[in-house]
């Protein structure tokens, strides 16, 4: 058993070995830029720094695109390197007010909710709104909104492309999705029938992807947009007024022409669909061994990264769970200031147990990563606060587990012990806890899954777990089904060898255990 428990603490040490390689470097001599880096042609993600390429911060991963070339520019300006900070669309205006990021080139629109949070700069692209179907669908040969009738179309959670959805006559308006590559996914699979996007990016979609086409409307057949909607501008907080003004003189700078050119040639770098022309004929297995031998480095660091924060989260919610469950089970103190005191603690246990038990783990991963820096001007390096989040909803669940644990120990053994004049962490310490742990040890394990599996609502934070990885991995190949697929028999396999591990333990338990009560 020794040796088990030290191999894991030893894996523990590597993983932080690891996962501190990828901390945040110094702001002052970094311009940090979020984006999604998963919009081409604006912004993508790819594996080394041809084209231009930038570093994405805590990766082994570049940025290209024509966000990240107008970054550049700016950063050059103002005398620093450029660093992308890959974030989800909807962490994007709540990284940079909690100051994780220096400013947002992510193709964003400068509407007037947006105003209401951050500055945008002047524009430094203008789009039209087209609607992207499958190149053998019903919706093919359409030219106007009014051919859309019964179609089901959706849009970008968060952007102004989804509430044009209402202008198409007669639509099946379907629920936002998060990001264009689950809109790809959808239309592939024949889950909707289009989706409105922009024009740069539409291009990108049919070029890397043949089932693909881009219908635009001539004047007078196609959406009705404002220009605020249309334009693009770099996001900044409200008080950066130096910098706002350091940005529009960047782009005072280029040309329309220049612009233009950028745009072209930023669509004719732009990842490119890796599957066969035949996609009917090709060998589904083997196009996911392509996608695993290209890509296993970041398949690896991504399951790497779960299980470290897995298993730093389970034993310390496992600690946390039995600090709590001793606690609440101590005797009252017989001063009445201090009985007091030990009584509004447990108040506030019974608060922190409600609460981290009954929202889920993905809003408390906003509210402490971002929060804290908003509120408390506190940023935590995002791996650690996923270990933070990950512990502290996991010692909830495991107080009250812990909590049944310390019930399930007869009665009488309590009564023995304080006959013998066992004070009441003594009694704790040498017969109920080595009971408890033994006895909630299947549910120890169900936590320790569950976790490896909810790591995945961390990549709204933007930790690099495995879900993170791969969908990166999708948007790069164009290639969601069978990119998925291999992260779901990741899953498995981790989760598989974890039960199998925890059931090693548990027979190892009960040999220890046949063993005294043997030699007794």
């Amino acid at each position: 058993m020794k040796k088990f428990f030290l191999s894991c603490l030893l894996f523990i040490g590597l993983g932080l070995g690891v996962g501190m390689q990828t901390t945040s470097v110094s702001a002052d001599d970094y311009l940090r830029v979020g984006m999604e880096a998963a919009y081409a042609p604006f912004n993508w993600t790819q594996n080394d720094n041809s084209n231009g390429a930038v570093k994405i911060d805590g990766t082994n991963q570049y940025a290209n695109g024509y966000d990240v070339q107008i970054a550049k520019k700016i950063a050059k300006a103002m005398g620093k390197k450029l660093l992308v900070v890959k974030t989800s669309w909807s962490g994007l205006i709540p990284a940079l007010t909690s100051g994780k990021i220096d400013m947002i080139a992510a193709g964003m629109s400068p509407t007037a909710e947006r105003r209401q949070e951050i500055a945008f700069s002047n524009s430094y692209y203008t789009s039209n709104p087209v609607i992207v179907v499958k190149r053998s669908g019903n919706y093919a040969k359409a030219t106007s909104l009014a051919d859309f009738k019964d179609a089901k179309i959706t849009s970008q959670q968060g952007v102004y492309l989804y509430n044009l959805i209402s202008q198409i006559p007669d639509v099946k308006k379907q629920t936002a999705m998060g990001d264009f590559a689950q809109m790809r996914q959808a239309l592939s699979s024949g889950v909707i029938d289009g989706y409105i996007s922009e024009r740069p990016d539409a291009i990108s979609a049919q070029n890397a992807n043949k089932d693909f086409k881009m219908i635009a409307f001539s004047d007078g057949k196609g959406f009705s947009v404002s220009e605020s909607d249309t334009a693009i501008a770099v996001g900044l907080r409200k008080d950066e007024t130096a910098t706002l003004e350091t940005v529009n003189q960047v782009l005072a700078g280029i040309s329309e022409s220049d612009r233009i050119k950028l745009m072209d040639r930023m669509i004719a770098q732009q990842p490119a669909d890796n599957s066969s022309d035949d996609k009917a004929s090709s060998n589904f297995v083997q196009q996911m061994w392509t996608i695993l031998k290209g890509n296993w480095s970041q398949f690896l660091r991504g399951a790497g990264i779960t299980l470290l924060i897995s298993i730093i989260g389970t034993v310390a919610g496992l600690i946390i769970g039995l600090l709590i469950g001793v606690y609440r089970t101590a005797p009252k103190a017989a001063n009445k200031f201090l009985a007091g005191l030990q009584t509004a603690f447990g108040w506030f246990l019974n608060v922190y147990i409600e609460i981290f038990r009954g929202t889920p783990m993905i809003v408390q991963a906003m509210v402490i990563y971002y929060g804290t820096a908003q509120a408390f001007g506190i940023s935590i390096d995002r791996t650690w606060a996923a270990i933070v989040i990950v512990s502290i909803n996991t010692g909830a669940y495991m107080s009250e587990i812990v909590r049944g644990g310390i019930f399930a120990v007869d009665k009488g053994q309590f009564e023995a012990a304080t006959a013998l004049g066992f004070s009441h962490n003594q009694t704790m310490r040498k017969i109920v806890l080595p009971q408890v742990v033994r006895n909630i040890l299947p549910a120890t394990g169900n936590e320790f899954v569950i976790n490896i599996k909810d790591t995945s609502v961390l990549n709204v934070i933007s930790v690099v777990e495995l879900y993170f990885a791969g969908n990166t991995v999708a948007t790069q190949t164009y290639q969601y089904f069978q990119t998925f697929m291999i992260i779901a028999v990741i899953y498995f396999v981790l989760t598989f060898t974890v039960t199998r591990l925890l059931r090693y333990v548990e027979r190892r338990f009960d040999q220890d255990t046949y063993t005294i009560e043997g030699g007794n």
